[in-house]
């Protein structure tokens, strides 16, 4: 199982570090990270493994929020995310 982060706000030094550091105390491993900065803006997404979590994702995802603060910050199972973009 895998889900997928994003993450949007102004750009400010340590967003990565943060949001990894989080998803490795949940024990998710990070899979696939990319990431622009655009002017000031900070745009990432981050697919990551759920198989071996310590926690649920709603809890991961409280932890991202409250460890990235002004940041905009989702998280969504894999299935949700294909289902939502599905043509």
């Amino acid at each position: 199982m895998r889900a997928v982060i994003t993450v949007i706000g102004k750009d400010m030094v340590g967003i990565l570090a943060k949001v990894s550091t989080t998803c490795a105390e949940a024990n998710a491993n990070v899979i696939e990270v990319t990431q622009s900065v655009l002017q000031e803006f900070f745009a990432m997404v981050m697919l990551i493994d759920l198989e071996k979590m310590n926690c649920e994702l709603p809890e991961l995802r409280e932890k991202l929020r409250r460890n990235a603060e002004g940041m905009t910050i989702h998280v969504m199972h894999e299935d949700i995310f294909n289902s939502m973009h599905r043509i």
